[in-house]
């Protein structure tokens, strides 16, 4: 055995000039793509370009309570709908009593994303923590700040909440 392996030469996978590592002269980019999608703008290149944004009517009518889960809202489907049009990757949120929050989506951010953002800082507090609990919509004044929405709140959102006593009563009666 041992004449065997004198025959033997060590072999090198190199030799014949093959290399398992690429070569150094080759720019590699980033390991992964952008996870932003097409037409979705940073905020701060629409305040350079002055393009104009509209906030989702949809939030005035959501009547939400800013302790409780957006995944408690009845209207689902308004969830998915972008926030501004055009749709941004982030925006701040301003409170008028000075608390900011921001609502990132690198696809572009959502009413979801949005309401998100707002219930992670009052999901601790208890109604009556809140003066103005219930979210009224929101507002974009580029005068005072091209890269935040004003939030605007109120006492109670009650036309919603009628409406879905009416429909138990209904469910009820069957």
């Amino acid at each position: 055995m041992s004449s065997d392996t004198a025959d033997l030469t060590k072999v090198d996978s190199a030799v014949s000039g093959l290399s398992s590592s690429p070569p150094k002269d080759e720019k590699r980019g980033h390991r992964r793509a952008s996870s932003s999608a097409a037409g979705v703008y940073n905020i701060n290149d629409l305040e350079k370009e002055g393009k104009e944004l509209q906030i989702a009517k949809e939030t005035q009518k959501l009547n939400w309570k800013l302790n409780t889960s957006p995944a408690t809202l009845d209207e689902k489907e308004v969830l998915k709908k972008f926030l501004t049009n055009p749709p941004v990757k982030k925006i701040d949120l301003h409170f008028p009593l000075g608390l900011e929050v921001t609502a990132r989506n690198m696809k572009g951010v959502t009413i979801k994303d949005a309401l998100d953002a707002i219930h992670k800082q009052y999901k601790k507090k208890a109604d009556d923590e809140l003066e103005l609990p219930v979210l009224a919509g929101f507002e974009w004044d580029k005068d005072e700040s091209w890269t935040r929405l004003i939030v605007h709140q109120k006492k109670e959102g009650a036309p919603s909440t009628a409406g879905k006593k009416k429909n138990k009563k209904g469910a009820d009666d069957e």
